[in-house]
């Protein structure tokens, strides 16, 4: 899903994608949103995996669901009116998906890979392997099966292209419908969705350019596009807005909330820890790390920076006139350190455990040791 700041039409590498409008809503205030990202535990798969959408394999039975997926904007929003959830698995040479999602109406029209598959209905795969906010993954998929598998560079609001050339080479995406595709009249129960992901695709991105290891953990959102549609003579139709041409907004739902109508912004979305204990067996519990916490006391600081910029024309040259010193991160004194060139910034700070954690002002934050 794009940034849905306005109405435009982005040109990426020769592909010209269409953004959506954007809802008429208060400026967020990045900052003040809750850091509170969902986490997941995804344990080893106790047995093959039949990728067919249907998610009735024994190896699926005992692998958890995570929370029912909420508003994109979480509390700003009423609650999703059909419910999403969804559940992961692992092996040694895929990462696998399932989602299940309620729906009274099953539609779908883009049959052509990498469409701009989130003009229909829609379930979508966010992946950040390093957590670093740049070089991840998104994968959409409609209730036909077809899918659009892209990675960004970096989010389009620093300035990241995407590029939609890229492959999950060897990607598995089916779908089962529980009801009648693109049939008005009747009430479908809804669909799932199973995806399988190599490793050897999803290394690229990765820390070390591995799978990862028990324990790991890797940054990863998931989001359901849904329209609201009328039937015109006899036909899914986009519900329109009154006295105009234009379709009604979407609505976005989502497992991790993102507090804003921005899919794009890694920093929001969960943590998916990696277990090799099989599913189904006693569960491993999720580990915090506390330089999660350092990393977003200084994304903090890069919000803080995009406001003294805008209003500004320039970069804050001191942490003084960002008011640095009444943001703190738990368990960690924050000593902040900026260098800064005409056009750029570094932020730096000691985390946890000897680490250095680092923000630049595309928003790339890592930790170094």
């Amino acid at each position: 899903m794009k940034p849905l700041t306005a109405r435009l039409t982005v040109t990426l590498l020769g592909i010209t994608a269409l953004a959506l409008s954007a809802r008429q809503r208060p400026a967020v205030d990045f900052e003040a949103m809750p850091f509170a990202p969902r986490h997941y535990v995804a344990s080893r798969a106790l047995l093959p995996v039949r990728v067919d959408g249907k998610l009735d394999d024994p190896a699926w039975a005992s692998a958890p669901w995570t929370d029912t997926f909420v508003d994109i904007e979480a509390s700003r929003r009423p609650a999703p009116r059909f419910k999403t959830r969804a559940k992961m698995l692992w092996d040694d040479e895929w990462l696998y998906v399932a989602a299940e999602m309620e729906e009274p109406d099953l539609w779908g029209t883009l049959t052509e890979r990498d469409s701009v598959i989130f003009r229909d209905n829609d379930f979508e795969l966010f992946i950040d392997p390093d957590g670093d906010t740049h070089a991840y993954y998104e994968l959409e998929v409609n209730a036909l099966g077809t899918p659009w598998d892209l990675l960004l560079i970096k989010p389009y609001r620093d300035g990241g292209p995407a590029i939609n050339g890229w492959d999950i080479t060897g990607l598995q995406a089916r779908v089962d419908l529980k009801g009648t595709l693109n049939k008005p009249g009747d009430r479908d129960q809804g669909w799932t969705v199973e995806l399988a992901l190599p490793w050897r695709i999803l290394k690229e991105a990765a820390p070390g350019h591995n799978p990862p290891k028990p324990g790991d953990r890797w940054r990863i959102n998931f989001s359901r596009v849904e329209w609201q549609m009328d039937v015109i003579e006899g036909q899914y139709s986009k519900r329109l807005q009154a006295g105009s041409k234009n379709p009604l907004p979407e609505e976005n739902w989502v497992w991790s909330p993102q507090g804003a109508i921005n899919m794009h912004m890694p920093e929001r979305w969960g943590y998916v820890q990696f277990s090799d204990r099989p599913a189904g067996k006693e569960p491993v519990p999720f580990v915090d790390d506390p330089n999660e916490g350092v990393k977003w006391a200084l994304r903090r600081l890069y919000y803080r920076q995009g406001s003294y910029r805008a209003a500004n024309g320039t970069y804050a040259t001191t942490l003084d006139a960002l008011n640095a010193s009444n943001i703190q991160a738990a368990g960690v004194e924050l000593n902040p350190v900026m260098h800064t060139t005409a056009s750029t910034y570094e932020i730096t700070t000691a985390g946890s455990d000897g680490a250095t954690v680092h923000i630049v002002q595309d928003g790339r934050v890592w930790v170094s040791r």
